[in-house]
């Protein structure tokens, strides 16, 4: 790319950091790096501020940003190319003529933790607006990376304050609507809940593009009136909702994290979520075997239990532990700890007799299978490296590029990434809606 390698060459030549690069533009780091790896566009307006930063002509990084437009348009079409430019240079109406980018659309982030979605957005090249969140280390990491800080409370924020915007993403609690009595619409279901916030803002702005992710808990909660009682609020407010369960194992992460997705537009489309990439992430994909860190080792009782299982199981599938650490009127210490190893090699610890394994109790993965869901308080561990992911790995785990910052502390990167969306699956849905969505305007 053009454009991308020159500024590159220009910073370095300046002893310029990429964090002062993306002071000026107003954006995380990562962002930044995206643009000198040629992964992502800047806009035209934000040419001069480039050139101002890096002390050069903008006139001549205008040419080369918009070689590089006309080169994605005529990607193949050589030919097509050189016709075009040979019209310009012949045609005086081309003279003084500005060439614009596509307009960007733009979008909102509610419930954005440390900003998953934000990341599709500047893959989709969406300009974020407006973001939200009532945890403060979560905005603390969101401002590490974009330079942004999310609105808190977004029940106390009006609607009509909230800029105008074209998609609204949010990664939303699942909780209970009221289901009885007489309804008086969105107003009256899901009042007290979250998901009433997201129903305000859609009914004041009306933006043409609504996409939601959850718990996949949510299709059975409450026998399914959870979601039927999202989807009636939808198509009230001039929605068709389309909704799968997908998981993140299927998009290129070693972790089987299966979530609800929701987009929804303001007219009927045909929209088919995006198929599987195929193949199998393992953890060793993703895993720093280098990292020894004594801080992530499994605890000695952990050990202990993973020792002898592995010492008594060709005696039996299924282990019997012992459970005379447990108090006898527990269900641990009436019905015993059984463990057994999985085809795919991981261990799994269960409460009950031989026949009983409902009950998990302690699930361990290793480097040549996938991870069970990292979740808030829970951070997948491997039995055949001793200890539990590190925050790089975990960031991996969820799809975050290594250089994602995360200024807060270990425990509070654990929990920010177990409450975060799979970005790659994110992006993957955004591109379809869009896609979608402009095929649609022009029929």
């Amino acid at each position: 790319m053009l454009f991308s390698d020159k500024i590159k060459s220009l910073r370095e030549a300046e002893k310029i950091t990429q964090s002062t690069m993306a002071k000026a533009l107003g954006i995380g780091v990562p962002m930044y790096s995206r643009i000198e790896r040629g992964e992502r566009s800047v806009r035209r307006e934000q040419i001069p501020i480039i050139a101002e930063a890096l002390k050069t002509d903008s006139e001549e990084l205008l040419k080369l940003w918009l070689a590089d437009q006309m080169a994605a348009i005529m990607d193949g079409e050589e030919e097509v190319f050189n016709d075009v430019i040979n019209i310009a240079k012949s045609d005086m109406r081309f003279k003084g003529k500005k060439v614009e980018a596509v307009s960007n659309y733009k979008g909102i982030d509610l419930f954005c933790g440390i900003g998953g979605f934000r990341l599709a957005m500047e893959d989709c090249n969406v300009d974020c607006v407006f973001s939200s969140d009532i945890d403060s280390f979560a905005q603390q990491t969101y401002e590490a990376n974009f330079h942004d800080i999310p609105a808190g409370d977004i029940t106390k924020i009006e609607a009509k304050d909230i800029p105008h915007f074209n998609i609204l993403t949010a990664g939303f609690p699942c909780q209970p609507f009221s289901y009885a009595g007489e309804k008086k619409g969105f107003e009256d279901t899901t009042r007290g809940t979250l998901f009433f916030d997201i129903c305000r803002i859609l009914k004041y702005h009306k933006p043409e593009m609504v996409f939601l992710e959850n718990v996949k808990g949510l299709v059975s909660h409450k026998e399914g009136a959870t979601l039927k009682a999202i989807e009636e609020n939808l198509r009230e407010l001039g929605y068709y909702p389309h909704w799968k369960v997908l998981s993140s194992l299927d998009y290129g992460l070693p972790q089987k994290r299966e979530r609800w997705y929701c987009v929804a537009f303001r007219q009927n489309v045909d929209f088919e979520f995006p198929e599987p990439i195929g193949g199998h992430p393992v953890l060793r994909d993703i895993i720093d075997f280098s990292d020894n860190n004594p801080k992530l080792a499994l605890s000695q009782f952990e050990l202990d239990r993973i020792d002898y299982h592995f010492l008594h199981c060709h005696e039996q599938e299924r282990v019997q532990h012992s459970n005379e650490k447990y108090k006898p009127n527990t269900k641990k210490g009436k019905y015993g700890v059984y463990s057994f190893q999985k085809p795919d090699g991981s261990l799994r610890f269960h409460v009950g007799d031989v026949a009983k394994t409902q009950i998990q109790e302690a699930f361990y993965s290793c480097v040549d299978t996938y991870a069970s869901t990292i979740i808030a308080n829970r951070t997948p561990k491997l039995w055949d490296l001793r200890r539990k992911l590190s925050v790089l790995e975990s960031k991996r785990l969820q799809g975050f590029p290594d250089d994602f910052v995360m200024p807060v502390s270990d425990a509070q990167a654990y929990k920010q990434l177990g409450n975060s969306v799979s970005v790659p699956i994110i992006k993957a849905i955004m591109h379809q809606m869009i896609d979608t969505f402009e095929k649609s305007i022009k029929k």
